[in-house]
């Protein structure tokens, strides 16, 4: 059985920084592109970043470039999201997903895997 646990989530002043973990199981982490994905109340599921499976390539959304960093340890099947500057409009529901097929897509629909999500809230 496949499991994606996120966790770091929480609550942090505008300006300050966190750090989400994802650990996966069940399945073979290295053959996985892994993403993180993030939702706010109203709002559809935004793709944040991804990380090619050597962790070669990463890609990410225009308003986290520069403030987030997105890693992974093949090692310990854990993918990182290091968040800095945060700002209140980064309040979401935090989901990292796991795409066994592509090189990489922003598209969550082409995702096998999904975590239960862990929420940021940022206060101004």
């Amino acid at each position: 059985q496949v499991q994606l646990v996120e966790s770091g989530g929480g609550l942090v002043q505008a300006g300050g920084s966190l750090r989400l973990s994802c650990a996966a199981s069940g399945l073979t982490f290295s053959s996985y592109v892994m993403g993180w994905f993030r939702q706010a109340p109203g709002k559809e599921r935004e793709f944040v970043a991804t990380i090619s499976r050597r962790a070669g390539s990463t890609y990410y959304v225009d308003s986290v470039k520069g403030r987030f960093t997105i890693s992974r340890d093949n090692a310990k099947s854990t993918v990182y999201l290091q968040m800095n500057s945060l700002k209140p409009e980064d309040t979401a529901v935090y989901y990292c997903a796991a795409d066994r097929a592509t090189g990489g897509t922003m598209n969550p629909l082409l995702y096998d895997y999904w975590g239960q999500g862990t929420q940021v809230t940022v206060s101004s």
